[in-house]
């Protein structure tokens, strides 16, 4: 899987939904190897879209369709200020995976993780995900930096991703959660209370 990501601040939130919903139906029948994407924007204004393609020569192949090229001139315009362009084919899914059933999706950002630890802490958390954190569907993981991640997690809504955080973990879990916790505490938080899920 080739994903991109781009960032920005939207003044223009609106705006921004009609291009993306103008992609979805005049460009995306002709994006060959495109898989989804997932978008929103923060109560502060932070926008950021993650699309997913097959591969990079399929998003390659996107980018240099004129029409995509005309489409992005009129949605740079719904931003203020630079956009940022991140691309990587290191993804990891966890659990389900994106979802277009999330009422809620929470993009968390982290640099300097030891990536061997996360991972093995995600193992031990997925067996007991199901009874314990319910209202997490899954996630996506998009690695930008051998040490640096960009992460979605799936929610079925807010008001239970916020009940979930105050749960006790089970026993078997206990210790990790307090792994979890060191290694989450300079994470960077991004929430997308109205996800736009295509």
């Amino acid at each position: 899987m080739f994903v991109q990501l781009i960032e920005g601040r939207v003044p223009d939130r609106d705006g921004l939904r009609r291009q993306m919903d103008r992609w979805m139906t005049d460009l995306r029948p002709g994006a060959t190897g495109y898989l989804g994407s997932t978008a929103g924007v923060s109560d502060d204004g932070q926008a950021i879209v993650l699309a997913r393609f097959e591969s990079a020569a399929a998003a390659q192949a996107n980018s240099e369709r004129p029409e995509q090229g005309e489409w992005w001139t009129e949605t740079e315009r719904c931003f203020d200020g630079d956009v940022t362009f991140t691309d990587s084919e290191d993804v990891d899914t966890f659990l389900a995976g994106g979802s277009d059933d999330a009422g809620f999706v929470q993009v968390m950002k982290d640099r300097g993780v030891d990536r061997d630890r996360l991972g093995a802490l995600d193992d031990a958390f997925a067996d007991h995900a199901g009874s314990f954190r319910p209202d997490l569907i899954g996630g996506i993981r998009v690695w930008t930096e051998p040490d640096a991640y960009v992460e979605f997690g799936y929610f079925t809504s807010e008001a239970e991703a916020r009940e979930g955080e105050k749960k006790e973990p089970p026993a078997e879990l206990a210790a990790n959660m307090a792994d979890f916790q060191e290694l989450m505490a300079n994470v960077e938080y991004l929430d997308l209370r109205d996800p736009w899920l295509f």
